[in-house]
């Protein structure tokens, strides 16, 4: 559970007296206001009908969409707590780019020009970088060619997000991961070691024979790679609406053709 300062412990027993509520609903509740900036909240809290939104001056849903009585008390209760968090430190404060901080992503990402949550989930999108946290853990995607624009709203349980762009609703698994869990480990460096049996130079007269052959191999090596690295971008970018099969099928072939 999240841990509070000692006037948030105060303030949120009080709250959860009055309210008729636990400690640990209050918590859930406090913890989604914070995530949605004081301005919205997505939760599932089976105190208050299981999963729900709320928006400041907006429309409050509920599991039980036709309680009036239970919208009210979240709506109160949802105000209520986004009040005390503007006006008091109620999380202990933890360091910039650390797994629970405000600011959670990777501080050299710099200030995002949009965050937010949605349901377990908080993002922050920079440019050419997006990053979501899950469950205190933070991954790093680039974003390619897409103009990021927001998260797509979901009213399902899913752990993966979607946001819009110029090509339509982008899901964060067709973007590349940069960092965090399941991402590539960097190669390691294998260093030469010594030959146990020491090999005769070739011949004067093979040697450019053999830098010719080096080059050439090098050259096709470096060829088939960047095909197949374009191959893999025209692939995202029909994934993403940007191409049509078709024009997807002629540029293929076309880059096939130069290997």
């Amino acid at each position: 559970m999240q841990k509070l300062t000692d006037v948030g412990e105060n303030l949120v027993n009080g709250i959860a007296s009055r309210y008729g509520l636990s400690y640990g609903a209050v918590v859930h509740m406090l913890v989604a206001v914070n995530n949605g900036g004081s301005s919205m909240a997505q939760f599932n809290c089976p105190e208050l009908g299981g999963s729900g939104q709320w928006m400041r001056g907006g429309m409050t849903m509920v599991g039980d969409m036709f309680n009036n009585s239970l919208k009210t008390t979240v709506n109160n209760l949802c105000n209520e707590l986004a009040g005390v968090l503007a006006n008091n430190q109620m999380f202990p404060v933890i360091p910039a780019g650390t797994p629970g901080s405000n600011q959670w992503w990777p501080a050299e990402l710099g200030s995002p020009f949009s965050s937010g949550a949605q349901n377990n989930n908080r993002y922050a999108i920079f440019p050419n970088r997006l990053a979501v946290e899950l469950n205190g853990q933070v991954s790093v995607y680039d974003t390619l060619n897409h103009n990021i624009g927001g998260v797509s709203q979901q009213q399902s349980g899913s752990q993966t997000l979607t946001f819009s762009s110029q090509f339509g609703n982008i899901s964060t698994l067709s973007l590349p991961l940069i960092s965090g869990p399941g991402a590539p480990t960097p190669a390691q460096t294998n260093f030469a070691q010594p030959n146990k049996f020491k090999q005769n130079p070739p011949a004067p007269q093979n040697i450019q024979a053999a830098n010719n052959s080096d080059s050439n191999t090098n050259n096709t090596n470096y060829d088939v790679n960047q095909t197949l690295d374009l191959l893999s971008k025209l692939a995202q970018l029909r994934d993403a609406g940007a191409l049509s099969e078709d024009e997807f099928n002629t540029k293929k072939a076309q880059l096939l053709s130069r290997i």
